[in-house]
């Protein structure tokens, strides 16, 4: 049993979810967690790893499947009410005013109309809003609107803040200043919640805003690591012990992700929503490839990044599609050209594709299903709508759609199958149907995607 120390405590905490055709999908297992008052926690993880899944299940939306959470020492058996979310995708109402919708939480407990505009006043003035009461989402940019957002769950006062990817949709300017903005609040006396935490996948936003990093991977997901981040606020990215403790998380990433990608590719149990792909493209993939072989067939992960002058986190679903498709092996952060990652990148265009439609058909989970799914259709086609309805009970409908398009940019490319968005229909290309390469015959309705015409151009 925990103390009333904590917050909240999540003990053995495991959770799946119910597969469209019978059974269960692990997705975390085994999660021990304590947040405190005074803690900021960050939640860290690659996409698809169940953070904001396990952030669901703090607040009480989602009930674990197996273990217990615990709120103040009483065991939590439905929302819980100490919490307050901030979302990703901002999640207001277009049709109320900024005041309205701070007001919403106060308005679902029923307090007094009198006392919801006083608070609300308070936290509109806190989080730097004052004077767009009565403005609508419509007339506010992306970073006002996430204002409104984080106004909407201060004005709550909660114990316990959780915030889902709250600034991955804003531009990097208008994040930054949000964080820094955060962070003074935080650090404030009349900040009203008494901790914080924080899903993300972007490594040094979790070293800039946490005293704990909690890193979650595997397959189902579990704590790889808990690392403090023992600095004094406001943080230098360029100080050495910043550096220091980035390279420290980023190889936990990457060391997991080469196994994770291999084990997922090859287990026969994995599936499109417990094993998502990376967003990545053909090209950069394979551009990946093609530089891994011009130093050498192997390179350290920053290094690669530090080169191409772009952040770390930005390489990761690059490295993660690369793996997954077996063309690299990944271990501390070093990255290593396997004997089919030699291949694809120095064969011609020609035995390029046949080499990607066979690794991509039979590691890359969604692309696989959609190929199982064409072979068992009479006609060689299926609705992409379908595959949208799988993807949304695990995934929200933008990252659906996200997963669907990475599919048949790599199908595509690989001739596994065509795809027309006029008529929401995928047809077996005819790498699927005859088990061998030959170019596709574009049917006339199809759409030529700019994903799909840079993929092909790009080998």
């Amino acid at each position: 049993m925990p103390t009333d120390e904590a917050i909240i405590s999540l003990q053995h905490v495991s959770k799946s979810f119910a597969e469209p055709g019978g059974g269960a999908q692990p997705v975390l297992d085994d999660i021990n967690l304590d947040i405190h008052t005074g803690d900021f926690v960050a939640l860290l993880g690659r996409s698809g790893c169940g953070k904001s899944t396990l952030l669901r299940i703090i607040a009480g939306l989602i009930a674990p499947s197996a273990g217990k959470v615990y709120y103040h020492g009483a065991e939590l058996t439905g929302e819980n009410a100490g919490t307050a979310m901030v979302f990703q995708n901002f999640a207001l109402m277009p049709w109320l005013t900024v005041e309205k919708n701070v007001e919403l939480g106060l308005a679902a407990r029923e307090m007094p109309p009198t006392e919801q505009r006083t608070r609300a006043a308070e936290a509109i003035e806190m989080i730097g809003l004052a004077g767009f009461e009565s403005a609508y989402p419509k007339e506010l940019s992306g970073g006002m609107r996430q204002r409104v957002g984080f106004a909407r769950a201060l004005v709550l006062q909660p114990d316990l803040l959780l915030m889902d990817e709250p600034f991955s949709a804003l531009d990097v300017l208008t994040a930054e200043n949000l964080r820094t903005q955060l962070i003074k609040l935080w650090a404030g006396k009349n900040f009203p919640t008494h901790a914080i935490c924080i899903v993300t996948h972007n490594i040094e936003e979790a070293v800039l805003l946490a005293d704990r990093v909690i890193v979650l991977g595997g397959i189902p997901s579990h704590i790889l690591a808990e690392v403090p981040i023992d600095m004094e606020r406001p943080r230098d990215r360029r100080s050495a012990e910043f550096d220091a403790i980035v390279d420290k998380l980023y190889a936990l990433l990457t060391g997991t992700g080469g196994a994770v990608a291999q084990t997922a590719a090859e287990s026969v149990e994995a599936t499109p929503t417990s094993h998502p792909l990376p967003k990545a493209t053909v090209s950069g993939l394979s551009g990946l490839v093609e530089l891994l072989h011009s130093h050498g067939g192997h390179a350290d992960v920053a290094d690669i990044a530090d080169n191409l002058l772009i952040e770390s986190k930005d390489l990761l679903p690059l490295v993660d599609a690369a793996a997954l498709l077996d063309f690299v092996q990944i271990s501390d952060g070093h990255i290593e050209l396997t004997s089919t990652g030699k291949e694809f990148a120095t064969a011609d265009i020609q035995a390029s594709k046949r080499i990607f439609a066979q690794q991509a058909g039979t590691r890359a989970p969604l692309v696989r299903t959609i190929c199982r799914a064409l072979r068992a259709s009479e006609d060689g086609t299926m609705r992409g709508g379908f595959f949208l309805d799988i993807l949304e009970q695990e995934f929200t409908p933008k990252e659906a759609r996200r997963q669907l398009s990475t599919a048949i940019g790599w199908g595509r490319y690989a001739e596994l199958f065509d795809y027309d968005i006029h008529a929401d229909e995928i047809k077996a290309g005819p790498a699927l149907a005859t088990g061998t390469f030959a170019p596709v015959a574009r049917s006339s309705g199809s759409a030529d995607s700019g994903e799909a015409r840079s993929a092909s151009e790009g080998r």
